[in-house]
């Protein structure tokens, strides 16, 4: 695209993708080369890794919470 003399419109309808998609792939491309600001692809990648794993972090917490209460209450009903 920088050197190719045509504009984002014409090489985004010769591929057959809107311009807005490929805008956004040029900006991805220029973050993950270190010509602009902002997460690379792989840091993106990584923080939604840890997201996801942070969720089933908290879930399995929530787990084990609720059945360390049970067994609390169970214990104390034991004669």
């Amino acid at each position: 695209m920088r050197t190719s003399g045509k504009t984002l419109k014409e090489i985004a309808a010769d591929l057959g993708v809107s311009t807005e998609s490929l805008r956004r792939w040029v900006r991805h491309a220029d973050i993950d080369a270190g010509r602009r600001g902002g997460l690379t692809t792989a840091e993106r990648e990584e923080l939604q890794r840890l997201r996801r794993e942070d969720r089933l972090l908290r879930a399995e917490r929530e787990i084990k919470k609720k059945a360390a209460a049970f067994f609390a209450r169970e214990t104390d009903r034991a004669p």
